[in-house]
């Protein structure tokens, strides 16, 4: 073989390794993408209605919060996690289940809430939930979730949530909210 036919084969040779590389590279990064659309959805939080838990007052300042979707492919939401919805207007946000399918919520003063004519209470480690009775919880009136959850803002005093819209129907859940990626000193994961 002469010597321009062995400098041609070796750069094919070449040429192969880099399309090989180049094509193993796009598949990982197709995948990768995959993943991330089917599995997981980045939400920027411009409220303070979940403060403390998520904060933000704008879109520039807000948690970066990644939420995931595989949990809900395998069970219901649980009271008193929150959870990320897409409202009718195709916003997402995040709100606490307060109340489940079948259950009737009503909220007496002082922000003490009834399931079904019990009194239930927040888990020790949410003693900073205060909720207020507006919208539909006023004088000590009764809601029907029917088939849908009933949510609420962890800051009730500035929340656009349940007590205005109702409860949220279950194709209007995306997931839960699983880590805020920013800003960097509230890094962590969402409780």
């Amino acid at each position: 073989m002469n010597e321009p036919t062995r400098a041609k084969a070796r750069t094919w040779r070449v040429l192969r390794w880099i399309f090989r590389q180049t094509e193993r590279t796009l598949a990982v990064i197709g995948l990768a993408a995959l993943i991330y659309w089917t599995c997981f959805d980045l939400v920027y939080i411009s409220s303070n209605s979940m403060s403390p838990t998520l904060r933000g007052d704008s879109y520039e300042s807000g948690d970066r919060v990644l939420s995931e979707r595989v949990s809900f492919w395998f069970r219901e939401p649980r009271r008193w996690e929150v959870i990320t919805i897409r409202r009718p207007d195709g916003v997402r946000i995040m709100k606490r289940v307060v109340g489940l399918p079948g259950e009737r919520i009503q909220m007496l003063r002082k922000g003490r809430i009834l399931i079904d004519g019990a009194e239930i209470s927040p888990p020790p480690e949410m003693d900073f939930l205060d909720y207020f009775p507006f919208g539909n919880l006023v004088a000590d009136q009764t809601v029907d979730c029917g088939d849908g959850y009933y949510v609420l803002g962890d800051y009730s005093r500035d929340s656009d949530d349940s007590r205005f819209n109702g409860p949220i129907s279950p194709h209007q859940i995306l997931g839960r909210p699983w880590l805020i990626l920013s800003p960097s000193d509230r890094r962590g994961v969402v409780r």
